[in-house]
């Protein structure tokens, strides 16, 4: 497809010219197929373990893809063009299954599909009822149908049409225009309802493609209008829930550089529908976020949540963590001494509230379970579904307790911390100990080799950083070079004995003193980390069927992963886990419900006013007898509670 407009009519069936295409498909590139897989990637489910079909599928060109994805059971490709197949069946290996069939009809079992895909299909099908009838049959009860297309409404306005050129030949294609709101009433009529509408427009990363046919003038003039469409559909379900939220007006955060904007539909703390577009009737529970963009909240793949109270601590350089160990246990235990007589519970609470400041609402934490985090109060959830050592250094047994452990989930263990030989050989020894495989997780690795970290890729393990604890204690942190070359990788705080501060300080140390370039940095504190730590659908993305664990800041004109590498605790504005909120500016507080904010108590940070569903009174009283007034402070920031507000 290209977005060329001349007087060549069309022909009267699009059979010679797909049999043309076939030829050339692959090797064209195309700003609306572009621009729809830099979404698609986004928004799709998972793929693991489910049946698909790409109804429609060409040259296989999304079947190739999600076979690359993950694990699906099966994939089906339909389409009309036996060329089309041909080419398909040649490109996709693996179990991939092809029927020729002109859509609507779709030949395959009823309730045999978890995952429908469409991709620029609809406008060569006049029925649009017949094929949403023929879906919703192959489609299994909690199935999910995506559609693709180019946007009619800007197809219109700009004359764009279908057309290729192939053997110096320009070939037009006959289409059937359907506005969205026709398409969105046939599949409804049919037993769907709308998970999410996506309408992106064109972006930087394919003006490329409009440069290289001189069609500059085209990208300038489809600035701001949405080129495509995408329609994420569902079989309708019986709607039991009580609890709805709908966020208004807000920008999304989808990806790296992927945003969309309108309103977010949450029902008992899970995202329902994602609807491109303003709203201008706000219901009763209705949050305005008119100027602000939802982020997917952050994972902290590495915490210590009990020392959320310390302040930094050492003597560095140390030439490993065993050393620095030992010191801060001479050279300052009246201190430690000290700040462990404030309650293990009360500290792991500002633990958490440290990492809510900074939008963080998923937190590893590397120690022993504790009651508080099963609190329906707890501020962040905890990642519980993993097992784990302390280190070589400080763990017994090290090989019986990896042998206890369940062999389907996560094994992480401090590893490689330091400079010095012993930090350097310890690799070896996981290596002869046979400690790793896919499920282990290492944290700092900071004295790996290039060599070992292909190794490491080699068994499909992980590597969690903490950059500037590193810093601190052996005046160097991982080389740009290192981290360019593990493929899962992961960023965690650390604690405040030892790191800059929080995770939002650990993004901008990476991208400013370590240069990873921005998109890198969005995934390593979102998607790749729920990956690792096998969180599921609770993190890591802002997507329907995902839990609503969010965070707002004002909105600008960067991409999503340049504004998070400029973001610091000041501009978290708004954090929702699990539907709930659980932190909000005093901006915040003026929009939200009087029942959405009832719960939430005021608390200072430098001055700064945050309001937070916790107990901060009794926490902070029970931490200042100890500590003093003067002395409860997050990352060197002092904490007070604040004399007695009202907001109107």
């Amino acid at each position: 497809m290209s977005l060329q407009i001349d007087n060549i009519l069309d022909p009267p069936h699009n059979s010679a010219a797909f049999a043309a295409w076939a030829q050339v498909y692959d090797a064209q590139s195309n700003p609306l197929l572009a621009l729809e897989e830099r979404y698609l990637r986004c928004v799709l489910p998972s793929v693991d373990g489910k049946d698909i079909l790409d109804a429609g599928c060409g040259t296989g060109r999304w079947l190739r893809r999600l076979a690359n994805l993950g694990t699906p059971r099966s994939l089906h490709g339909i389409d009309s063009s036996s060329e089309m197949l041909a080419v398909a069946r040649h490109a996709c290996v693996g179990k991939t299954s092809f029927v020729l069939a002109q859509l609507p009809v779709v030949p395959l079992l009823s309730a045999s599909i978890d995952l429908a895909l469409c991709s620029f299909v609809l406008s060569y099908v006049s029925d649009i009822n017949a094929l949403a009838s023929q879906l919703h049959r192959v489609l299994r009860d909690k199935g999910d149908l995506l559609l693709t297309d180019m946007h009619p409404d800007t197809a219109l306005a700009l004359g764009w049409q279908r057309s290729f050129r192939s053997s110096d030949t320009t070939f037009h294609l006959h289409v059937e225009p359907h506005s969205i709101e026709e398409i969105s009433h046939a599949f409804e009529r049919q037993g769907f309802q709308i998970a999410a509408l996506y309408q992106p427009s064109f972006g930087e990363t394919e003006y490329p493609i409009f440069a290289s046919r001189g069609k500059e003038a085209s990208y300038t003039n489809s600035a701001g209008r949405p080129a495509i469409y995408l329609l994420h559909l569902k079989p309708k379900a019986t709607d039991a829930s009580r609890n709805r939220t709908t966020l208004a007006n807000a920008d999304f955060a989808l990806g790296a550089q992927e945003s969309d904007s309108g309103e977010m539909i949450i029902q008992d703390g899970v995202i329902t529908s994602l609807l491109s577009g303003r709203v201008l009737h706000r219901a009763q529970n209705d949050i305005d976020l008119s100027g602000f963009t939802l982020f997917p909240g952050l994972i902290n793949a590495h915490d210590h949540l009990e020392f959320g109270l310390f302040p930094r601590l050492g003597n560095p350089p140390y030439p490993n963590a065993t050393e620095w160990g030992r010191d801060i246990h001479e050279s300052f235990r009246p201190l430690i001494e000290k700040h462990t007589r404030v309650p293990r519970d009360v500290r792991i609470w500002w633990g958490a509230i440290r990492n809510l400041l900074c939008g963080a609402t998923t937190v590893c934490h590397h120690n022993p379970d504790h009651y508080a985090f099963r609190d329906p109060l707890f501020p962040v959830r905890v990642a519980a579904e993993f097992d784990w050592a302390h280190s070589l250094a400080f763990s017994n047994d090290l090989v019986s307790i990896h042998g206890r452990s369940d062999p389907s989930r996560p094994f992480i263990l401090h590893a490689c911390e330091g400079i010095d030989a012993a930090a350097c050989d310890e690799f070896t020894q996981l290596l002869e100990m046979r400690l790793l495989d896919d499920r282990t997780i290492l944290v700092h690795g900071l004295a790996m080799s290039l060599e070992e970290i292909d190794i490491l890729n080699r068994y499909g393990a992980s590597l969690i950083i903490c950059p500037s604890s590193n810093n601190f204690l052996f005046s160097r942190a991982p080389s740009t070079e290192q981290l360019s070359t593990v493929d899962r990788l992961a960023i965690g705080s650390d604690s405040p004995l030892t790191a800059d501060g929080d995770l939002l300080d650990e993004i901008r140390f990476c991208h400013s003193n370590l240069q990873l370039c921005s998109s890198r940095l969005f995934r390593f504190v979102t998607q790749t980390p729920a990956a690792m730590l096998h969180l599921q659908n609770h993190a890591g993305r802002i997507h329907p069927d995902f839990s609503a664990d969010l965070f707002a800041v004002r909105s600008s004109s960067l991409l999503p992963a340049q504004q998070l590498v400029s973001l610091s605790w000041h501009d978290i504005e708004l954090v929702i886990v699990a539907g709930s909120i659980r932190l909000a500016s005093d901006e915040m507080m003026q929009r939200l419900p009087a029942e959405l904010s009832s719960r939430l108590s005021p608390l200072s940070v430098e001055g700064v006013t945050r309001w937070i569903a916790a107990p901060v009174v009794s926490l902070f009283e029970s931490a200042a007898r100890i500590l003093g007034v003067d002395g409860v402070s997050i990352n060197g920031r002092r904490i007070s509670i604040p004399d007695a507000q009202h907001v109107d």
